[in-house]
């Protein structure tokens, strides 16, 4: 990563958007079909029946979506995307058809006392629908490397 941001190159209010990914029917039930067998995950008809009145993504689909959203060009933070700690919330459910994007806002950026070549950034990660609507709220605490000395 040549652009790679180091922690030293981080400030709060920094923001970083993704592009977009549009979200199958076949993604949605394959996806529960192996890690969230839920009936309302896999079928429209148990779908259209559950609280949602259709079928839904299960919202670990969402974040996983969103994961990979930031690992191919959201946050570009050098040494990857090491999480700490995260609160996850999703206040709308992922629809077959819907458009998602992230937007990330740096919250916190904070030098370690303790390991002088790292620290932590905590980040807000929005997921969007393609109409602006949140369908996963996420902040999460990472480590970050600072900038490596030049070398003599």
């Amino acid at each position: 990563m040549s652009d790679a941001l180091y922690l030293d190159d981080l400030s709060v209010g920094q923001r970083f958007e993704t592009a977009s990914h549009r979200v199958t029917r076949e993604e949605v039930v394959e996806f529960a079909g192996r890690w969230d067998p839920q009936p309302f995950h896999l079928d429209e008809e148990a779908g259209a029946a559950s609280l949602f009145g259709s079928l839904v993504a299960s919202g670990w689909h969402t974040a996983a979506i969103t994961m990979r959203l930031n690992v191919d060009g959201g946050i570009p933070f050098a040494g990857g995307l090491i999480g700490v700690e995260c609160q996850v919330s999703w206040p709308r459910p992922t629809r077959p058809g819907d458009m998602l994007r992230v937007v990330n806002e740096v919250l916190e950026v904070r030098p370690s006392r303790s390991r002088p070549d790292r620290g932590m950034v905590t980040v807000r990660g929005e997921t969007l629908n393609q109409d602006g609507e949140v369908v996963q709220s996420l902040v999460a605490t990472m480590v970050v490397p600072r900038r490596p000395a030049p070398q003599a």
